[in-house]
């Protein structure tokens, strides 16, 4: 049986395995911003309980992150194992993130997703999200 759950440190290997597998810039040792050890060390240092994990039989299926600043939720890397795809278990993650931010009173969640990405574009649709009409900007802080 898959159980949706918060992640903990010790889940850390699995999930870097994981991103590897489905975040093709999460190997790219060249971009030091996108250190997946790092990343979720952050997330779990934070403490606001929006960090979960889909597991069975204690090995890592999926995961998705999400925050809330008190006017916007975002979710980020929602990933699942490419065996596990379209079993629920994405969507299963959703699931768990929303409730979580609704929990906090959080009325709108936005997210990212690359314009290459049909397969995820096609997951943000069906679940019912929408293109906003906005352009998405960055820029890096720290090196």
């Amino acid at each position: 049986m898959t159980r949706i759950r918060l992640v903990r440190e010790a889940d850390t290997e699995a999930i870097v395995a994981l991103w590897h597998a489905v975040f093709a810039e999460y190997r790219d040792a060249s971009r030091p911003h996108r250190d997946p050890r790092a990343n979720i060390a952050r997330k779990i240092a934070f403490g606001d309980e929006l960090f979960f994990l889909a597991e069975r039989d204690g090995a890592v299926l999926g995961t998705v992150m999400a925050g809330y600043d008190g006017h916007r939720g975002w979710l980020y890397s929602l990933a699942v194992d490419a065996a596990e795809r379209r079993t629920g278990i994405g969507r299963a993650l959703l699931v768990r993130a929303e409730a979580a931010l609704q929990a906090r009173g959080c009325p709108k969640v936005n997210l990212q997703v690359s314009t290459q990405n049909e397969g995820a574009r096609a997951f943000w649709r069906a679940a019912g999200y929408v293109p906003d009409d906005v352009i998405s900007l960055g820029r890096r802080l720290a090196r």
